[in-house]
C-alpha cells in the first residue's frame, strides 16, 4: 500500500524555464538508468525476495526511487512551464516554436506532450520494461543493481555539468549522493551472504574456473592480476585453445531416425554448391566504377 506525501524529498527550484534542457532531464525519468527503471526493478526484486531483510531493503529503496522520479519529474515540468502553456493557447507560431527549442528533440517533446514530462528517454525513446534485468537470483541482482547505481550516478553527473541553473544543480546533486548510498547498502547487502561467488548453486567446473584465455594477441598485450599470478593458468597458445575438452573440438549430433537422415542427405544434395563453372551474376552484369574484379575483366574497374 503507497501513501502519497505531497511534500517532495527535496525541494525543487528552478530559476527560468529551458524546454531544451527538459528534454535532457528526461534521460532520468523515462531512461535506462532512470528513476522508473530503478524503481521497477528494485520492487519487483523486493516482491520476490525470500530473505526478509533485503526484502526490506528493497521495497525501500524502491519506493525512494519513486519519489526521485517525482523530483526529476517536477524539475522537467518547471522547465517546461512557458512553452506548456503556450502550446496549450495557441499563442506561439511556428517559426517561434522551432527558435525556442533550437529544433532539437525538445521540439518533438512538446508537441506530443503538451510540455509535460514523458516517459521517455532524452531521444524520445519509450520506456520499456526491459530496462529491469532482474533474474531472480540475489547475488546476481544486486551485483546488477550496484552497476545501476553506479550508472545513474554518472549520468546525474554529467546532466549536472550541462545544467547552468544552481537550483536545478542543487537537486542534482542530491539524486547524484542517493545513488551513493543506494550503492552501499547493495554492497553490504551482496556481503552478507555467504558465499556469494559464483552467482547461483552449481559450482564451476574446476578444470576450466582458472584458465585465462589469451586470445587477442599481438602489440598491446597486457599483464595484471586479471591475468597473471598464481590464480591464473594463462593460455596462450592457438591449438590449446580449441578443444579444451579433449575431443576434436568438433559439432555432432546422434540419435537421428533413418527418415530425418534421408531427409538431411536430400537437403545437402538438392542444394550442394556447384563448384564448376563461373556464372554470370546481376553483379556482373550491372557492374560499374569502383566495382572490382568482375567476369569477363581481369583488371578492377
Amino acid at each position: 500500500m503507497f501513501m502519497h506525501n505531497k511534500r517532495l524529498m527535496y525541494t525543487v527550484r528552478v530559476e527560468r524555464p529551458d524546454p531544451v534542457l527538459a528534454t535532457l532531464m528526461l534521460e532520468q525519468f523515462g531512461g535506462p538508468q532512470g528513476e522508473l527503471a530503478a524503481a521497477m526493478r528494485y520492487f519487483t526484486q523486493g516482491l520476490g525476495e525470500e530473505d526478509a531483510g533485503r526484502k526490506d531493503l528493497l521495497l525501500d529503496i524502491a519506493t525512494e526511487e519513486l519519489s526521485h522520479l517525482e523530483i526529476i519529474g517536477s524539475i522537467i515540468t518547471l522547465l517546461n512551464k512557458g512553452v506548456k502553456g503556450e502550446l496549450a493557447e495557441g499563442t506561439i507560431e511556428v517559426m517561434e516554436m522551432r527558435g525556442l527549442t533550437q529544433n532539437s528533440t525538445s521540439h518533438t517533446e512538446a508537441i506530443l506532450y503538451g510540455g509535460g514530462p514523458a516517459l521517455v528517454n532524452s531521444s524520445g525513446v519509450p520506456w520499456t520494461a526491459a530496462y529491469v534485468d532482474s533474474i531472480g537470483d540475489p547475488t546476481a541482482d544486486f551485483r546488477s543493481n550496484i552497476a545501476a547505481e553506479a550508472r545513474a550516478k554518472l549520468v546525474y553527473e554529467r546532466l549536472i555539468n550541462v545544467t547552468p541553473d544552481p537550483g536545478i544543480r542543487d537537486a542534482l546533486r542530491f539524486l547524484m549522493t542517493r545513488e551513493i548510498a543506494h550503492q552501499k547498502s547493495f554492497e553490504k547487502a551482496l556481503y552478507s551472504i555467504e558465499p556469494n561467488f559464483p552467482p547461483g548453486k552449481a559450482p564451476g567446473d574446476p578444470e576450466f574456473t582458472d584458465l585465462y584465455m589469451d586470445m587477442s594477441q599481438g602489440d598491446g598485450d597486457m599483464s595484471g592480476p586479471w591475468n597473471s599470478g598464481e590464480q591464473w593458468t594463462v593460455v596462450s597458445s592457438r591449438d590449446e585453445q580449441s578443444a579444451l575438452d579433449g575431443g576434436e573440438g568438433t559439432a555432432s549430433v546422434g540419435g537421428l531416425s533413418e527418415s530425418q537422415t534421408a531427409a538431411l542427405e536430400a537437403l545437402a544434395l538438392r542444394t550442394a554448391s556447384v563448384l564448376e563453372g563461373d556464372p554470370t551474376t546481376g553483379a556482373d552484369l550491372g557492374a560499374g566504377l569502383g566495382a572490382g574484379a568482375t567476369k569477363g575483366s581481369r583488371t578492377p574497374n
